[in-house]
């Protein structure tokens, strides 16, 4: 359970505050979650999410009418795509939603998510962008409607120039911050008044019970890498069928089981180089699963860009 003082909508209280910019932070067992939150006009605000933790369990409530604009940088996130259904936030993605389904359980699959959420309150920050920008052409609740009719959150996958608008955000200097991302907003605003929707925005999404049985197979193939199992092992031990596990996998964890896998027992062998360095290449190679040292030594090498002497030396 997260350890926070909360506020009356269910929002924590920031651990710092000054001139418009708001600090949150999130503690739980599986790590620790940061929120920068910056208010550009009245009823709408910018905020940095960097999160790293599996997980964490969301209070947050609200009585206002709302559109919130998440974008992924980093890493990926679990969020209700209906009733027990689950669907995924990667890297270049964009997720709008009303914040009407923002309490419970969300789950961060790489143990990581680093984002931006721009939010705006309705019908405060449609008058308030009409004043600060006259004859602005985006109708807010007009856009809502186009992209958030339903309680539940709607994803654009792979839309143009999405990661150009906010990448730039990460590299604003401090002196011209507030207005720069003023203007980004309006950016943004017209972008998605201007954008049409077509199959980028539907995401697949897996009931409740294949996620659950996609984690426990995950949790048995990483918690011991000298082992290895095939997906016919993996579906009859989980009854799932070889196909709808395959495809679940890569939605939670964003690649296919091998190449996970694969990546994963190279960072952990990584890892070994250079905190045992007195340990031969061979042993690692078997504590990550590779009876031949060079078999393992040229999956890492094509992993790493390196041999594993070659990254051990310049380890220390």
């Amino acid at each position: 359970m997260l350890e926070r003082i909360m506020t009356d909508n269910g929002f924590p209280s920031p651990v710092a505050e000054s001139g418009g910019c708001r600090v949150f932070q999130f503690h739980s067992e599986s790590g620790e979650g940061i929120m920068t939150q910056y208010d550009l006009f009245p009823g709408v605000y910018l905020m940095y999410n960097d999160f790293h933790m599996e997980s964490y369990d969301s209070v947050f409530r609200t009585t206002e009418d709302m559109l919130c604009i998440d974008y992924c940088r980093q890493g990926r996130m679990e969020y209700p795509a209906g009733p027990d259904t689950y669907s995924y936030v990667e890297a270049g993605d964009l997720k709008l939603d009303r914040r009407l389904e923002h309490q419970g359980h969300f789950t961060f699959p790489l143990s990581h998510y680093h984002g931006i959420t721009i939010g705006f309150t309705l019908p405060l920050a449609a008058q308030s962008l009409k004043e600060w920008v006259r004859e602005f052409p985006v109708d807010l609740v007009r856009l809502q409607e186009k992209f958030c009719a339903g309680r539940h959150p709607r994803v654009i996958h792979g839309a143009p120039s999405v990661d150009h608008i906010f990448q730039e955000l990460y590299a604003v200097p401090e002196q011209i911050k507030l207005p720069y991302f003023r203007i980004k907003v309006l950016e943004l605003l017209l972008y998605l008044d201007a954008l049409e929707l077509d199959g980028r925005t539907e995401k697949p999404y897996f009931y409740k019970s294949q996620v659950e049985k996609v984690k426990a197979a995950h949790r048995l193939l990483t918690e011991d890498l000298e082992r290895h199992y095939t997906i016919a092992e993996l579906s009859a031990r989980f009854s799932i069928p070889a196909t709808a596990l395959k495809e679940c996998f890569k939605s939670v964890y964003g690649q296919p089981v091998g190449t996970y896998m694969r990546n994963l027992r190279m960072d952990r062998a990584a890892l070994l180089l250079r905190q045992e360095p007195q340990t031969s290449v061979a042993e690692i190679a078997g504590r990550v699963g590779y009876d031949s040292a060079s078999k393992f030594a040229a999956v890492f090498r094509e992993a790493k860009g390196k041999t594993p002497l070659e990254y051990r030396r310049e380890g220390r």
